[in-house]
């Protein structure tokens, strides 16, 4: 006998009211993360069954995967410790060789669950294929602060084309906290900085974080969802929160400010979390929705405050030369702004010399979560159309970090005396800053 359209079978009644969210997911791009600690536990066949299940419905997935307490594990054993400076790992030849095992292990454990084919089980005829690879390029982090960090490394480049390649045949692809340099070295990585990386490549529909621990919240109250800069203000005020989690949580801030619409930050020790999470109406996590407005303008008096916020790592570094509120608010119409969703996450500024059909390049910035996103090339442009629209021939540029970035973009060294002579009298022999011009002829 045929069930009614409103069934008190909980089982058909789920299926009915999942079937929106199925078409919904059909062919969109999710990037999953998840840490060690799920590997290690019981049920983690289940998370592996449930994942199955996604790529079954046409749902086309990466995973990136971490795997601390794997690595940690062959370090005690190896009589190793991983040290720590300024919060990020130092990894040596010896603790890079445990990384290596550690994650080659792990990879081969989630692939031989991908294979099972058991009758009378949940994978019973998937026949899923997974994929991996050097699809990570990395680079060092280098020497900060007199630390050499050796092994560890962060994100480069992801090759989105070849990962596309393999989600087109229908393969899951399984992303390592690793990465490969030009150079043929191998660099230990961050999970969420991998997925982070990858979700944005790829422009993926969806970055889904499933953490270890509590379910986000806000007065003991959990948050169903959450627009990013009240996510930032709870970073802010929450600095209890566990170190893991609030870089995945800033992973998912900045790939909801670079193109991934939403980003799922859901508790992972609850079974099913998954299918709960992208086939119920109120999940069981929470959604960080994408900001929905972004504008480039002059800037007012009133964007002053924004200004100063922005530019503050920057004089603070050495970069950019101080400016008093003052100064800024005196010169506040030679500024142009990036606005996002009522928060100023770029500026610069555009200094003329008509006599001379010159005009200076000056405070180019970039808040740190959108840099590498193209938005200084955005600025960059709308500065040169309002330098044409006043009858500028050249752009000119001071820098003592930057001069790079110009380059590549149409400028050229110069020596001082391109400077108009007012502008000569005031350089900073000490800051021996370079001069750079572009013709806009």
């Amino acid at each position: 006998m045929n069930q009614p359209e409103n069934s008190t079978d909980p089982f058909v009644s789920w299926l009915r009211n999942s079937t929106p969210y199925v078409h919904a997911h059909r062919n969109k791009t999710f990037v999953i993360s998840f840490g060690g600690e799920a590997l290690a536990e019981p049920n983690f066949p289940a998370l592996i069954h449930d994942l199955a299940l996604l790529q079954g419905l046409g749902i086309r997935l990466i995973i990136a995967y971490g795997a601390r307490p794997q690595i940690s594990q062959r370090l005690t054993q190896a009589g190793i410790q991983l040290s720590y400076q300024n919060g990020i790992r130092i990894t040596d030849d010896k603790a890079m060789q445990c990384v290596k095992e550690a994650n080659g292990v792990v990879r081969i454990d989630m692939e031989a669950l991908f294979s099972l084919g058991l009758a009378n089980s949940p994978m019973a005829g998937a026949q899923i294929r997974v994929a991996s690879g050097n699809f990570v390029t990395a680079r060092p982090i280098g020497i900060r602060n007199g630390v050499d960090y050796r092994h560890t490394g962060e994100v480069r480049r992801i090759d989105a084309q070849g990962i596309r390649q393999q989600l087109d045949n229908r393969n899951i692809v399984l992303l390592p906290a690793m990465g490969y340099s030009p150079t043929g070295e191998v660099f230990n990585l961050s999970a969420a900085d991998v997925a982070c990386a990858t979700a944005i490549a790829l422009e993926a529909d969806k970055l889904i974080i499933l953490h270890e621990g509590e379910p986000l919240s806000q007065q003991g109250q959990t948050l169903s969802s959450i627009q990013p800069r009240e996510l930032d203000k709870l970073l802010q005020q929450q600095e209890a929160l566990p170190e893991d989690f609030c870089l995945y949580l800033q992973g998912a801030l900045r790939a909801c400010r670079n193109g991934v619409a939403r980003s799922h930050i859901v508790p992972r020790q609850q079974d099913g979390v998954l299918l709960r999470e992208l086939f119920t109406r109120d999940g069981c996590g929470t959604l960080l929705s994408a900001e929905l407005y972004e504008d480039i303008r002059r800037a007012n008096i009133n964007d002053a405050g924004g200004i100063l916020e922005l530019i503050k790592p920057l004089e603070d570094s050495g970069v950019l030369l101080k400016r008093s509120r003052e100064k800024l608010e005196t010169e506040i119409a030679c500024f142009s702004v990036i606005e996002r969703d009522s928060s100023i996450i770029g500026c610069a500024a555009l200094y003329p010399y008509a006599d001379e059909g010159k005009a200076e390049l000056a405070c180019v910035a970039i808040h740190a979560d959108y840099q590498g996103t193209g938005r200084g090339d955005q600025l960059l442009s709308h500065l040169q159309q309002q330098a044409i629209a006043a009858g500028i021939q050249y752009l000119f540029v001071l820098t003592t970090q930057s001069s790079h970035w110009f380059l590549e973009r149409g400028f050229q060294l110069s020596g001082r005396d391109f400077l108009p002579e007012s502008k000569l009298e005031l350089y900073n022999l000490q800051r021996n800053s370079q001069v750079l011009y572009k013709s806009l002829s």
